[in-house]
């Protein structure tokens, strides 16, 4: 088997295919999280935090030419918002397929002729 056709089977197996259009619809997704954060979830919580902008938080270290520098901890406090409110919708869109996914109750298979012939002994002997 050549490794064209090698990689032709392995890229067109069903697992292959879902995750990518994983990751496409990740990429998608990723703006309009980011957008939700900084404008709709991060102003109300600076707002009930005494107008803190949580984009503008930071701490500066003093170097010995002067400049100083930041570490802005605000930014990482809204990219963890951005990954808790992605983690949560993608649970939510899993949970909701898996729910579509489940298969129908199977029923009980037919006992096989020999386990028939058994319980019609057993019923016998427990006659006697």
């Amino acid at each position: 088997m050549s490794i064209l056709s090698e990689f032709k089977e392995f890229a067109m197996r069903g697992n292959v295919i879902d995750l990518a259009v994983g990751v496409i619809i990740g990429a998608a997704f990723a703006p309009i999280v980011s957008t939700l954060v900084e404008n709709i979830v991060m102003p109300p919580i600076g707002y009930i935090l005494a107008g803190i902008d949580f984009s503008e938080l930071a701490i500066t270290l003093p170097t010995p030419t002067g400049d100083g520098v930041e570490i802005k901890y605000g930014l990482f406090l809204n990219a963890v918002f951005k990954f808790l409110i992605t983690a949560a919708a993608i649970f939510l869109l899993i949970r909701a397929i898996n729910k579509f996914q489940k298969p129908a109750a199977a029923e009980e298979p037919a006992p096989s002729p020999s386990e028939v012939y058994l319980r019609e002994i057993r019923d016998a002997l427990v006659k006697k």
